[in-house]
């Protein structure tokens, strides 16, 4: 009759593993809760009474400013755009200019970069205090990049030959000397107005500014 529940020895087996598994399972889950009030009150001391056990903090990090600074080279700090109009003319004595002679008008465009060459740093340019939170950094000054012609935007405006400089070019092979020289000024009048506006001096305060802000988000608290 599979409806009278069972009984004799089997049936007490059957109870009696029941009891063991339930009896093991409230032994793990006292044991999680005890745990877990446990790791509560060690976390709740320690935010009162901020932990008795004391705790001992070692920075053994070493000035990898300079190793940093190295890497990234050549630093341009400054940029500036210049335009510059060149007029060179060339005369020939005792021939008048329809004969023998040139006058160009030229227009310059271009830009040069002022950079800090952090590769010049030597090992003693950086000096940092024992409880690193200040930090002396001694640094090269800033150097003019080579002025770049925009070959796009400079062109040239006017151009007067002799008859004798027109033939000439007419059955001359070569790129024209002319235009070859143009750039050599250019060059040489965008790097003077460089110079004069004072790029290099923007350069080192941008330098110093972004060097300020970099190593105080270091940690340092002293900068120079």
């Amino acid at each position: 009759d599979t409806s009278r529940p069972p009984s004799g020895r089997g049936a007490t087996r059957l109870l009696s593993g029941g009891g063991m598994r339930r009896g093991l399972l409230r032994t793990v889950a006292t044991g999680a809760v005890v745990l877990l009030v446990a790791a509560l009150a060690i976390l709740g001391l320690r935010s009162l009474t901020n932990w008795p056990f004391g705790e001992e903090k070692i920075d053994r990090s070493g000035p990898a400013v300079l190793t940093a600074m190295r890497d990234l080279s050549e630093y341009h700090a400054a940029a500036g755009q210049y335009q510059v109009v060149i007029d060179i003319e060339q005369d020939a004595k005792y021939l008048p200019d329809i004969l023998k002679g040139k006058r160009v008008i030229f227009l310059a465009v271009g830009s040069v970069d002022a950079y800090v060459d952090f590769r010049q740093l030597g090992d003693d340019a950086v000096t940092i205090s024992e409880d690193r939170t200040s930090v002396s950094i001694t640094l090269p000054r800033a150097q003019l990049s080579k002025p770049n012609i925009d070959p796009e935007q400079s062109r040239v405006l006017n151009q007067d030959m002799g008859v004798i400089d027109k033939l000439g070019g007419l059955f001359s092979d070569q790129p024209n000397p002319q235009n070859q020289e143009m750039y050599v000024v250019a060059q040489q009048r965008l790097a003077a107005a460089a110079t004069e506006v004072g790029l290099q001096a923007k350069a080192e305060e941008n330098t110093r500014v972004t060097l300020d802000k970099l190593l105080r988000s270091l940690g340092f608290t002293t900068v120079e």
